[in-house]
This record gives structure tokens, sequence and C-alpha cells, in this order.
């Protein structure tokens, strides 16, 4: 469901979203969204993986499993993005963005639930 919100949101046109006055592209309005969802995503997915017991190798490498995932999501997004949606561009930005969210999530998911 969540991977759903993800790629409808990254898809949409960037006229919706709100314009920014940064200097440093990084800290843009884009890149904090692209960060928050992606961490809100690697997170659920490494609780759900490592709940599961249906593949218990997959449980074992829950978080390195949904770092990979996660992050091959965003570079598909981004490709998508560049070459096939009319005013939109893929941009390395974005994918810094997307892997940092991850590696927060995967933060967020030791803190809660290891540390």
């Amino acid at each position: 469901m969540w991977a759903a919100v993800i790629l409808l949101t990254t898809l949409l046109p960037s006229t919706s979203l709100p314009s920014t006055l940064n200097i440093w592209e990084l800290l843009s309005f884009d890149s904090f969204a692209h960060a928050f969802m992606f961490c809100v995503l690697c997170f659920l997915m490494i609780v759900g993986l490592s709940k599961q017991f249906t593949f218990p190798r997959l449980k074992d490498y829950a978080i390195r499993a949904s770092l990979l995932i996660s992050t091959l999501f965003g570079i598909t997004i981004e490709l998508t993005q560049h070459f096939f949606v009319y005013g939109r561009q893929g941009d390395i930005i974005d994918v810094l963005a997307n892997t940092i969210g991850c590696l927060l999530g995967i933060v967020l998911f030791k803190l809660i639930y290891v540390w």
C-alpha cells in the first residue's frame, strides 16, 4: 500500500509540488518528501519482513532485503520519471534522498525494536 502511495506521488507533475527558495537542492521540500516517504517504506518493510514466518531466510535478512528493495524501487521511479513521464525528470538528488530515507528507516527500526 505504501509503495503505491510513493509511486503515485512521485509521478505527479512537478507543478503540483510547492516551490522552495533553498539554494542547496538537497534541502528542498521535494528531497525531504522523498526521504520521509522512503523512511516510512523501509521501516514498514523491515517490520513486515521480520514478523513473517513463511520465508525464514528473508526474516533473518529483513534489513538488508528492505534496503535493497526500497533503494531499487527509488531508482526505478527516477528512471521511469526520466524516460516515460512527460513533465518530470529523473534526478540523482532524489535517488540520494530516497537512499538517505531508507537508511533513516533502518535507524528508526533499530531505535524502536533493537536498542
